[in-house]
């Protein structure tokens, strides 16, 4: 193995290696600023360019836009809050709060050197562990899925801020709206109401630019716009400042990055559950969690370090057994196949070159987002400083132009100005809107993972309960649903 991980530094120093990697990073930073611009369409647009390359060469530019742009949803989130990705939702809950006191700069630090952290803790464990860990996830079957959704879903109270009833409210509303659509199992059509763009449900991308972009172009509209006066305050101190206080934190660090890890081995749950999970584990394990929701260090550094933790995590089961874990990687898939190279054992043999060339050059992207993402984040910080009369309409003409560029679809314009506005209203009424996302996000997953436990035992209800006490890893995952329950209501009892 170690002869195989030479070959692949040796090859990583080739100038069309280090040129691709560098190229690649840009685009993903550039990509996922732009709220609507999602890491899969980012890499479904650029695979053609790398058919002319080598296969490591262009493998390595697909794996420099996949990392960059997961880490640079961060920037627009904090700065806007606008999660520019789904995986930056949980960034926002702490990155927005700091912001508006001032600490812009401080946030995009935080979360820079987190998802760097995460990204090459990762990036060691696909390298070292990644048979291993595949082989685990193949243990997991619809019980587990739907027990994992159901857990996901009892993280809702720690987003709900100090009024648990809200947020409960909101994750309720999520779930309906996941409902929307066709059955996954069945194919029956619900709630469409005979329109065809809701016949694959509430698009995610698209709800959560209406969700986080409208309300604040609506909060800046109704304010009294002061002439010569900035939104916000800016900060201009160096962000390696902050790297002490990153340092500081290595335990969450490090549990950070297992969770996101472990999320993202599993097929089908993605960044942005793998975001929430380690938020929700940092806020329970802090001594200060009155301080989350309102610029927490260790919010961010939890959100970013973990979401950037799940893309190593995606990429062990889709190298070693051709499974994707996301859509992302399902995309990359196709650039791998095109290529002419499978999946498996064979890759890490036949093509050991190509397959550690690759696996190096996530080390360097994950080491050049740092210097890149900051310098353009440098200059993204200046759009906090643009008067409410020219940011507002520039906010709303991104989010119909992103809406409409995810399926070419001027329905999606709707149904983001739809959920916008209902975003509008629970922001008027002081409802979280993150449990919202994660009902929306989960929903989807706990009714299809429940359908196909029921259609394995013949819809026998009495016999599906009794998968979940008898199979070891639904035990397990049915034990942490009971702690996690058990902490909310606890946490709630000491608030009141």
């Amino acid at each position: 193995m170690l002869e195989n991980i030479l070959l692949g530094l040796g090859s990583l120093f080739h100038f069309n290696m280090i040129a691709a990697t560098v190229g690649g990073v840009v685009g993903g930073v550039l990509i996922g600023v732009l709220p609507g611009l999602t890491s899969t369409m980012g890499i479904a647009l650029l695979i053609p360019i790398t058919f002319t390359m080598p296969p490591a060469v262009g493998l390595a530019m697909l794996g420099g836009i996949y990392l960059a742009s997961t880490y640079s949803g961060a920037i627009s989130a904090i700065l806007l809050n606008i999660p520019g990705t789904p995986a930056a939702v949980a960034t926002l809950l702490d990155g927005y709060p700091m912001t508006k006191k001032g600490q812009s700069t401080r946030a995009l630090a935080l979360a820079t050197f987190g998802s760097c952290v995460g990204g090459l803790i990762s990036t060691v464990a696909l390298l070292f562990i990644a048979p291993l860990l595949a082989e685990f996830s193949l243990r997991f079957g619809s019980p587990e899925y739907f027990l994992l959704a159901v857990f996901g879903i009892t993280v809702i109270s720690s987003l709900s801020g100090k009024d648990v009833e809200k947020g409960l409210i909101a994750g309720v509303i999520g779930l309906l709206l996941s409902t929307i659509g066709n059955h996954p199992l069945t194919g029956y059509m619900r709630f469409t109401f005979g329109i065809p763009a809701l016949f694959d449900g509430i698009p995610l991308v698209v709800s959560l630019i209406g969700l986080y972009s409208i309300p604040e172009v609506i909060d800046m509209l109704v304010q009294r716009i002061t002439k010569g006066r900035n939104r916000l305050d800016t900060d201009n101190t160096n962000p390696f400042k902050f790297l002490p206080e990153v340092v500081s934190q290595k335990l969450n660090l490090i549990r950070s990055s297992i969770i996101g890890i472990i999320v993202g081995i599993i097929p089908g749950v993605g960044c942005s559950i793998g975001g929430f999970m380690a938020y929700d584990a940092a806020k329970r394990s802090s001594k200060t969690p009155e301080k989350f929701g309102q610029g927490s260090n260790e919010g961010i550094l939890a959100s970013e370090t973990a979401n950037n933790a799940v893309t190593g995590g995606t990429l062990i089961p889709l190298l070693t057994l051709g499974v994707p874990g996301n859509p992302v990687t399902a995309v990359l898939l196709g650039g791998i196949m095109i290529h002419g190279l499978r999946p498996g054992a064979e890759l890490f043999t036949a093509n050991a070159d190509i397959a550690y060339s690759f696996i190096m050059s996530l080390f360097l992207s994950n080491l050049l987002f740092v210097p890149v993402g900051l310098f353009m984040a440098k200059y993204c910080v200046r759009l906090i400083q643009i008067p409410r009369s020219i940011l507002a309409p520039s906010i709303m003409a991104l989010a119909v132009v992103g809406s409409y560029a995810i399926r070419g679809s001027v329905d999606d314009i709707w149904i983001m100005l739809f959920v916008g506005l209902c975003g509008f209203v629970m922001h008027f009424f002081d409802i979280p809107r993150a449990p919202m996302v994660l009902g929306l996000v989960l929903g989807t997953m706990a009714e299809g993972e429940l359908s196909r436990s029921l259609s394995l035992v013949h819809g026998d209800v009495a016999a599906f309960m009794l998968q979940l006490v008898t199979r070891p890893i639904s035990l397990v995952i049915l034990g942490l649903c009971l702690v996690s329950l058990f902490q909310g209501i606890k946490q709630q009892i000491k608030r009141n």
